[in-house]
């Protein structure tokens, strides 16, 4: 999967980052001034090429204080897919907020401070992969009550 290869390749280059700039730091005095810089958006790559397939395999933490309760009723099924549903629609809210806070440092030119990367860039490609989450979760939810049996044969729940 593209994301995963993405979030595996930026998390390798930030290990590589952060050993050269403890070993510049530490030896020679002389850290890598955009350190902090490429590690905030690297962070950024990491997290959001993983949240669409985290989301689609249901890996998210799920407290189960009420599992019981609806094992007792059979409504497991019910309830995961109606959790799962919602949390992709009400992630579609916080995608457009995105997509305004993007096009909003495109239009003020904002750039990073020491290598100058268009904020929007990043921006948007938070967005993308919010939106890209929430559609994600919206169809895994119509799999659990719909073709549930889909998601079990391929081991994603």
């Amino acid at each position: 999967m593209l994301p995963v290869l993405l979030a595996s390749f930026t998390l390798f280059a930030l290990m590589v980052l952060t050993f050269c700039d403890v070993v510049l730091r530490s030896a020679f005095s002389a850290p890598i001034e955009a350190a902090t810089e490429l590690t905030r958006i690297a962070i950024a790559i990491i997290v959001f090429a993983s949240l669409p397939v985290l989301s689609g395999r249901g890996g998210h933490i799920a407290v189960d204080l009420l599992d019981p309760i609806f094992a007792r009723l059979h409504l497991e099924r019910l309830r995961d897919g109606i959790v799962t549903t919602l949390s992709g629609v009400m992630l579609l809210w916080p995608a457009w907020r995105i997509v305004d806070l993007a096009e909003r440092a495109r239009s003020y030119g904002d750039v990073t401070e020491y290598l100058a990367i268009p904020v929007s860039t990043v921006t948007w490609f938070i967005a993308i992969m919010t939106f890209l989450t929430a559609a994600v979760l919206i169809a895994r939810g119509l799999m659990i009550w719909l073709a549930p049996r889909l998601l079990w044969e391929a081991g994603h729940d």
